[in-house]
């Protein structure tokens, strides 16, 4: 489901108030508001000038990868990533998303029943319907499992992160909407020319893509070849608009999900 017309048009042209800060945010994150006349939504706003220097990133780029996320996953159809644009605000211009409502967000709401869509459990108690992916200990010694629901829209989310070589696909990056969908967010460490590929999202690795899912990332390798990479253009490099294309077309000939072969292909922390 794709936000009304009009939240869209709040978010780009409405005048934007900061609610305040995200502390756990790596780089400058607010918690916005914007309003236009009777009309205001929430949003994510991420200021370039905030921007952390990463020795692997070039410096700046962080709000235009988000913008690209957003626009694959958008020409693929799949809406996990939330509206997302880049405009000016009150720390100059950055990357503005509309907020993800979640189950708990009010302060009398009720959580969220249920494990989060990537959960620990104990090693002795395997959670039906959830696939493993790694074994650990927590602060206690106990062992336990990183695992993740078996869910189509999380195998969407994982085979979008094959195709953008998200580096860096955390638990907590997978949010859970009022409208029963759910959403991938912090896609600034993405679109880049090495292979980066870290996530939390290796229950599938070694299995095949179904076709229906196939089907969008072919009319992805169409549209990189159109108006999708002149989008791009601004947000990235002709390099890694190339890298991209490479992805897309690797995975559409030979369509089976990745299995990890880095030293680090879960990020750190994970959640």
């Amino acid at each position: 489901m794709t936000p009304p017309d009009d939240d869209r048009e709040v978010l780009r042209d409405g005048a934007l108030t900061v609610l305040g800060r995200i502390r756990s945010a790596s780089n400058a994150t607010f918690l916005c508001e914007s309003i236009l006349a009777e009309r205001s939504v929430h949003c994510v706003y991420k200021p370039v000038s905030g921007e952390e220097p990463l020795w692997d990133f070039p410096d700046g780029t962080l709000a235009g990868r988000e913008l690209g996320a957003y626009l694959i996953s958008a020409e693929l159809g799949w809406n996990l990533v939330p509206y997302t644009i880049i405009r000016d605000g009150p720390a100059g211009r950055g990357m503005l998303q509309l907020w993800v409502q979640q189950p708990g967000d009010a302060a009398d709401a009720d959580p969220r029943p249920g494990p989060d869509p990537v959960d620990l459990f104990p090693a002795s108690a395997l959670q039906p319907g959830y696939l493993p992916v790694l074994r650990a200990y927590d602060y206690a010694g106990d062992e336990v499992i990183l695992m993740h629901a078996d869910d189509k829209q999380l195998l969407r989310m994982a085979v979008f992160d094959v195709l953008i070589n998200n580096a860096d696909r955390k638990g907590g990056h997978i949010l859970c909407g009022l409208d029963g969908r759910v959403y991938g967010v912090d896609h600034g460490l993405c679109l880049h020319v090495e292979d980066k590929l870290r996530t939390v999202l290796w229950g599938w690795a070694g299995r095949p893509i179904d076709d229906q899912t196939l089907q969008a990332v072919d009319g992805l390798a169409d549209a990189l070849d159109g108006p999708l990479a002149a989008a791009l253009t601004d947000q990235i490099t002709p390099a890694e608009i190339s890298a991209l294309r490479q992805r897309t077309q690797s995975l559409l000939d030979r369509p089976v999900m990745p299995e990890p072969n880095r030293h680090r292909p879960i990020p750190w922390p994970a959640f």
